[in-house]
């Protein structure tokens, strides 16, 4: 059978399950358009954002808040028991309180999820229990208590209508599947795109539990959580920098080496921390913020960095320097690997924007202190494995 043919007979399966559904009684109610005047209601707050770039959330009064994300779209949250107000701009998508019956395709949302403990609030994954490191994520999956519901862009329809979902928050990663987008809401799900990736500053990143919580309904939880997080690195921005040169890089597996872009979060990550990015004015000209370049030109450029770390994120986690000396020789003659800096993050850190700050407090650890522990929150030290 070819693939035209398959997807002939895939669009038209979905639209039976679309049919059926939508004449059945499973359809949802029809939105109530009995609220208050739109343009009448009262702003009462816009919530404080210090970092984060690409979203921001108002409160009205009556317990309406409007949530706008950068070229992702507006969305007013509606009060439970309360109705649509009249007068509302089309381009505005609605979604009704409690949000309790969300799909999750966005990996990194989760750890929001987890860190406000709302993650009650979602009852389908885009990712399988395997695929989670977070543990509150693999153990309502086993309880039964959320569910797996097909990848990004490959979603179970029927599963997704049948447990009445009120909203799918999938990453930028949904614009390479438009159709996908275009069936959920045709289906009647609301779709968010978050763009927490596309924040520059690790902070930002980390500043977009403040959205969550708005989703949730948990805003003063989420602003203060995001306040403590800040207090906590305050001394440690107050010091001097370092000054001591830090890689952070993986190697690909045609050889090559990934690196950040200069204006990407992680080389801030490591300013942060007090160090400096060894690559500090490097711009493919791309959108994308990583970039990859041979091993010749990565060895001209960290040859001599004090500190290498090793981004397990994409590749394999790393443990001993053997390891690493297998994906290139001519790592050996590195000063951090004879000096033995050399450190590696933990597979988890993706699925964990919440810990950012702990990073950047173990990556100050690593430049000051040189009796850090070789374990740390998100870091750890390759061993020379017994040579």
């Amino acid at each position: 059978m070819s693939a035209t043919v398959e997807k002939r007979i895939g669009a038209l399966l979905l639209c039976a399950v679309f049919c059926v559904f939508c004449f059945g009684c499973g359809a949802p109610d029809a939105p109530r358009a009995d609220g208050p005047a739109w343009s009448g209601l009262r702003v009462l707050r816009e919530v404080p954002l210090s970092y984060a770039t690409q979203f921001s959330v108002t409160e009205y009064e009556g317990g309406y808040t409007l949530i706008e994300i950068e070229t992702s779209g507006r969305f007013l949250l509606v009060p439970e028991g309360a109705g649509v107000p009249d007068g509302l701009d089309a381009d505005v998508t609605v979604l009704y309180s409690p949000l309790d019956r969300i799909y999750l395709a966005a990996t990194s949302g989760m750890d929001f999820f987890r860190a406000l403990d709302a993650i009650s609030n979602i009852r389908l994954s885009g990712t399988n229990e395997n695929g989670w490191y977070i543990e509150e994520a693999k153990a309502a999956m086993r309880a039964g208590d959320m569910r797996f519901a097909g990848k990004y862009n490959a979603p179970d329809y029927e599963l997704i209508y049948s447990e009445q979902c009120d909203l799918a928050i999938e990453s930028t990663m949904i614009y390479h599947s438009p159709e996908i987008k275009e069936q959920l809401e045709k289906l009647g799900v609301p779709v968010l795109v978050e763009r927490s990736s596309y924040e520059t500053d690790p902070l930002g990143r980390m500043e977009w539990i403040k959205l969550y919580g708005a989703l949730t309904g948990k805003t003063a939880e989420a602003e203060a959580w995001f306040d403590a997080e800040c207090e906590s690195l305050l001394p440690l921005l107050e010091q001097p920098k370092t000054q001591k040169t830090v890689a952070f890089f993986y190697i690909t597996t045609n050889g090559t080496v990934n690196v950040r872009k200069s204006t990407d979060y992680v080389p801030k990550m490591i300013e942060m921390a007090g160090g400096r990015y060894v690559f500090d004015s490097l711009d493919s000209g791309s959108a994308l913020s990583t970039v990859n370049m041979t091993m010749e030109h990565f060895y001209d450029g960290a040859k001599d960095a004090d500190v290498l770390i090793y981004n397990s994120t994409i590749d394999t986690e790393l443990f001993t320097v053997d390891e690493l000396l297998q994906k290139s020789a001519l790592l050996q003659s590195f000063r951090a690997v004879q000096n033995g800096d050399v450190w590696c993050t933990g597979k988890d850190l993706f699925q964990s924007p919440t810990g950012f700050g702990k990073l950047i407090l173990d990556m100050h650890r690593v430049l000051t202190d040189p009796d850090a522990p070789e374990t740390l929150t998100y870091l750890h030290k390759l061993t020379d494995g017994g040579r």
